[in-house]
């Protein structure tokens, strides 16, 4: 995979007097400092196939649980108690806590066939080139590195982050959790959270970029389980897809 690996080093991380008070379409009046970075999610954000992806990751997951001892359902279960079913296995002794135990559960789980779910985006990749070059660009997931490169990469879009922040990066805390953002911070050698961009589309997670001083953005307003529109409130703005990211920052593109 080739990660791009210039990082410009005349990003300001303070710069208060940059600050300009906007209005979006949902009416919320936003103090708009330019981002120093941007933080992307991988799955069901910088791409979207109807979960299907995601229902096979969850599978593979239950296959493996069911493999192990545990019973129908209690993954997810564990998942919904602990915030990953990583750490609900550990905690009740089904995965031992070891480097080695963890790495062979991971790679159980992600061993899919990412071809067959995601192709070349052309779209995706002149939205991406589309952007301001200054501000550098990392992937934040909540999965893992292997994972996240072989969508990047079936994507077409692997040489235009600078970095992947994997699960493993974040000490396998819970993505919605202040020690994952706070990682990422670290990682992006990023001191002010309002200079900190991110696109998601899991409230859960965007409650805590908010709680940490973030600027978020929703990235997909359909919920997975219902099909109902979603909306939330820690968000400053609201797209349908990541295709959509240039109709509400526009000042984020080069043509702007």
């Amino acid at each position: 995979m080739n990660i791009q690996t210039s990082v410009p080093n005349n990003i300001p991380q303070t710069d208060k007097d940059t600050k300009s008070a906007i209005n979006n379409d949902h009416g919320k009046q936003l103090l708009v400092p330019k981002p120093s970075v941007l933080f992307f999610d991988c799955d069901d954000c910088l791409y979207f196939n109807n979960w299907k992806l995601a229902d096979r990751l969850t599978s593979k997951i239950e296959e493996w649980s069911l493999a192990h001892g545990l019973q129908p359902g209690e993954a997810y279960e564990l998942y919904k108690e602990y915030g990953t079913a990583l750490r609900g296995m550990i905690s009740k002794h089904y995965i031992e806590d070891s480097p080695e135990a963890i790495d062979e559960y991971l790679e159980a789980v992600h061993d899919i066939p990412i071809h067959e779910y995601l192709s070349k985006d052309d779209k995706l990749r002149q939205v991406l080139l589309s952007m301001d070059p200054t501000i550098p660009k990392y992937v934040f997931t909540a999965s893992v590195r292997a994972h996240a490169e072989r969508c990047l990469h079936a994507l077409g879009i692997e040489d235009l982050f600078v970095d992947i922040i994997d699960v493993k990066s974040c000490g396998f805390v819970t993505k919605h959790s202040r020690e994952a953002f706070e990682a990422a911070m670290r990682i992006a050698s990023v001191n002010d959270p309002e200079r900190c961009l991110f696109l998601d589309d899991s409230v859960k997670n965007l409650k805590m970029a908010k709680e940490m001083g973030w600027r978020g953005i929703l990235v997909g307003r359909k919920a997975r389980d219902t099909g109902e529109i979603i909306t939330c409130d820690d968000a400053e703005n609201e797209i349908d897809c990541i295709y959509d990211l240039a109709s509400i920052l526009p000042k984020l593109f080069k043509a702007s």
